[in-house]
């Protein structure tokens, strides 16, 4: 695998309404979105600022879902890799053309995640962490935290940094690339079904909330203050697509 600060290179929402979503995530998360000139199918371009870090597409599913993509230098080989693993392909490894080549996948427990190598060397720079609009956090809900943990570990060699005791949540399991935390794994035992979630940054956490409202949201969890001072909320997008997003609570 590429060694990167942040192994996830791309973040895709396949949703089932495409204008409503753009339009809800353009005002709430403070998205450019554009037309990716795709012929053969429509694909938006998510960008924070002058930087694409994902895309959207729709498509005829129960619920919209969030994917990341995550970097890898053969995606064939580690399609192989996750099988021996006991994670499961749920799209074959295919080229886009033009784009990269790229495989659907999931962890043993089912969490869903894109394995992607580009055409070119050159990938768009990703914003910088915890500037507005850039994807800040990965957090992977699971039925297995232990043997998801190992799961990635084997694959792309993450490893752990503090665990944090969440009392009845258990431990929060902070994981690491090159030394650098990029997210955290827990068992939620509440959740439907194993998934990761993305945060998204913002400079004002009460100012995104009410825009996430104004805009349809249903707010599931927070606003609340988590370990470093910054201050998160849980939601879902009218479409039913789960979003998270991380920022400073602003002084009056």
């Amino acid at each position: 695998m590429t060694e990167a600060a942040d192994p996830f290179c791309w973040y895709e929402l396949v949703t089932t309404d495409h204008d409503a979503a753009s339009a809800f995530y353009e005002k709430v998360a403070g998205w450019a979105i554009t037309d990716s000139g795709m012929a053969d199918r429509r694909y938006s371009i998510l960008s924070a600022g002058a930087n694409p870090l994902g895309g959207i597409m729709s498509m005829d599913v129960p619920r919209p879902f969030w994917l990341g993509y995550v970097a890898v230098d053969d995606v064939d080989a580690y399609v192989g890799k996750v099988r021996e693993a006991g994670g499961s392909v749920h799209r074959a490894a295919e080229d886009i053309p033009g784009v990269g080549r790229f495989a659907v996948v999931a962890d043993p427990q089912g969490a869903a995640f894109v394995l992607f190598k580009g055409s070119s060397s050159d990938m768009p720079p990703l914003p910088a962490q915890y500037t507005p609009g850039s994807i800040t956090w990965h957090e992977l809900h699971t039925s297995d935290r232990e043997g998801a943990f190992s799961f990635y570990a084997g694959l792309f060699g993450w490893t752990k940094d503090q665990g944090l005791d969440m009392g009845d949540m258990g431990i929060y399991q902070l994981i690491a690339v090159d030394g650098n935390t990029i997210g955290a794994i827990f068992a939620d035992n509440q959740a439907p079904r194993p998934h990761w979630l993305y945060y998204i940054g913002t400079d004002d956490i009460d100012a995104a909330l009410k825009r996430a409202e104004d805009a349809g949201a249903t707010i599931s969890m927070g606003p609340h203050e988590v370990p470093g001072g910054a201050w998160i909320f849980v939601g879902s997008d009218p479409q039913g697509g789960v979003f998270a997003m991380v920022g400073q609570r602003k002084l009056a």
